[in-house]
């Protein structure tokens, strides 16, 4: 986990889009599955995914992993 304040990982998100979205091309995933994928903070992948969410990047599926995590796929425009 970092110690990097939100607001800067929030800036962050358009950098990490096409590689989030690049993960999301082989089916669904979690957002831990998506940091293994690419190699990124848990933490940091959930803003990221929370605010491409919010724009409409990505969805989540309406079941729930075993875990207790939502599965997101990409939304094309």
């Amino acid at each position: 986990m970092t110690g990097r304040d939100a607001r800067e990982i929030i800036r962050e998100e358009p950098l990490h889009r096409e590689e989030i979205v690049a993960a999301l091309a082989h089916g669904p995933r979690t957002v831990p599955e998506i940091a293994e994928a690419i190699g990124a903070d848990e933490r940091e992948v959930m803003f990221w995914v929370m605010g491409m969410r919010k724009y409409g990047s990505v969805a989540e599926l309406p079941d729930v992993s075993p875990e207790g995590y939502y599965r997101f796929k990409a939304v094309r425009p």
